[in-house]
């Protein structure tokens, strides 16, 4: 069983030297090298050495690779920690051993942030991309702000850093509540689609924390106007100040005129004028974060012309649409996507710019609860927007494991098995994956597990059946 955070846990006054289990992930990383520039001794452990890892040694952490209470030092004060761990974790048996403070990341980001003007980004799907764009419009508009997001902003090379600005913005997690202890200045939702219900065990329930979500905004509640679970938020809510966005007639920005030939084009409808931006990437979903974002910023006071030419310089996040190589002329990408919603969107924006070529998916079921409860859904998004599928087997993450739960349950739902085909050793995988390609092809592995690790693989099988 993996451990279950006290979100209600004292934070210490002074968090000493401060020792992270788990360190290397991109939540954890973030928070530790804002420790790092707080003047804290850092410390931390992790499975597997990792790009993260190695920029934390450089700015002076101290990481081991493995799991060991050997990795505890006697002087450590604060230990943090992900939801992720196991409760047989040694350095978090130690921990409770010497009764040190243990604090779920959440907490120790919510130290960080006191007493800053807190922009919160929360939701189903977007957040990484949504977050990325408000910091990038920020860092155009000449602010400083202080960030931690899940993932690596390109053109900046870093998922979090430390700011001179009052500002402060954070991709916050709903998956276990931990959203629920900031003190939010701004609360952007970008949706409300059903997921983590092995945590909070109904729809209903889900979407009443993030009406508390919004509700304890202190100044503005940014919230889509299109989707379904989003918009039952909205009539829930108390909150004086709220701002829809997304393509709905009546949204307060209004995105149309989008163009998703290559990288996305879209105008926005905001207070009686219309503004027109490009990004750098694809997707009718990027125009609607772009949305998004463009309203926590005209909301925080800034021009709106300057603010959508701002995000439009937003370049990506890591493992959102990357691309890894090419080998005779076929293009390997990498993307988080672990929900039906998201798989839609990134197969959806790579339907825009693959052209004649076609699209192999190569995807990972994530968790056995969301597997169960989703097999449907995605064998319908991975037939519908892909040509060709490839199914790997479950990544369990923090559960135990399901029986006859496997990525089975995806490619048997197919409608015609003839374009799906379960595999669940990696190697056979990337060897099928070749042996299928053509010229012009994408193949794109899908999942917020450990799928990215395939990708060399991907390339090596591409050689040899190409090269």
């Amino acid at each position: 069983m993996t451990i279950k955070p006290d979100l209600s846990a004292q934070i210490p006054a002074e968090l000493g030297a401060v020792h992270f289990v788990g360190i290397g992930g991109s939540g954890m990383s973030g928070i530790a090298r804002l420790m790092l520039g707080d003047g804290h001794r850092v410390t931390g452990s992790d499975v597997r050495d990792s790009a993260n890892i190695a920029a934390l040694r450089e700015l002076g952490a101290e990481i081991a690779i493995g799991h060991d209470a050997a990795n505890l030092a006697d002087d450590i004060d604060t230990v943090v920690v992900t939801g992720a761990l196991w409760e047989d974790n040694p350095e978090y048996r130690l921990a409770l051993e010497r009764g040190l403070p243990v604090l779920h990341r959440s907490l120790a980001l919510a130290a960080l942030i006191s007493g800053r003007r807190l922009v919160s980004v929360a939701g189903a799907h977007g957040k990484t991309t949504s977050t990325g764009m408000i910091v990038t419009g920020l860092l155009a508009l000449g602010e400083d702000p202080n960030f931690v997001n899940g993932g690596v902003i390109e053109g900046l090379g870093v998922s979090s850093a430390a700011g001179d600005g009052e500002l402060f913005v954070v991709e916050a997690d709903e998956s276990d509540g931990s959203f629920l202890l900031y003190d939010t200045s701004v609360a952007l939702i970008t949706n409300v689609d059903p997921d983590h219900l092995d945590h909070y065990g109904s729809r209903e329930a889900f979407e009443q924390a993030f009406v508390t979500f919004a509700d304890g905004a202190r100044e503005l509640v940014v919230v889509s106007s299109d989707d379904a679970g989003a918009k039952r938020v909205t009539e829930k809510l108390s909150h004086e100040h709220v701002v829809t966005f997304g393509q709905a007639a009546d949204a307060t920005v209004r995105v149309h005129s989008v163009e998703t030939d290559g990288p996305v084009s879209f105008a926005v409808d905001y207070a009686g004028a219309t503004y027109r931006a490009t990004l750098r990437i694809p997707g009718l979903h990027n125009a609607i974060n772009a949305a998004g974002a463009f309203a926590v910023l005209v909301g925080l006071g800034f021009d709106p012309e300057a603010s959508l030419a701002g995000i439009a310089r937003f370049a990506g996040t890591g493992r959102r649409f990357e691309l890894h190589g090419t080998v005779g002329g076929v293009s390997v990408y990498d993307d988080y996507a672990h929900h039906p919603t998201e798989v839609a969107a990134a197969l959806s924006a790579a339907r825009t710019v693959v052209g004649e070529g076609r699209i192999i998916a190569v995807h990972q079921p994530h968790t056995y609860s969301r597997t169960q409860t989703f097999a449907k859904e995605f064998a319908e998004v991975l037939e519908q927007y892909a040509d060709e599928t490839v199914v790997l087997d479950v990544y369990g993450a923090r559960e135990d494991p399901v029986p006859g739960v496997t990525g089975a349950l995806v490619s048997e739902r197919f409608a015609d098995p003839a374009h799906v085909a379960f595999v669940p050793d990696w190697q056979q995988a990337a060897d099928y994956t070749a042996s299928i390609a053509r010229d012009g092809d994408f193949v794109i592995t899908l999942g917020c597990g450990d799928v990215y690790r395939i990708v060399p693989q991907l390339l090596g099988s591409l050689e040899r059946e190409r090269g």
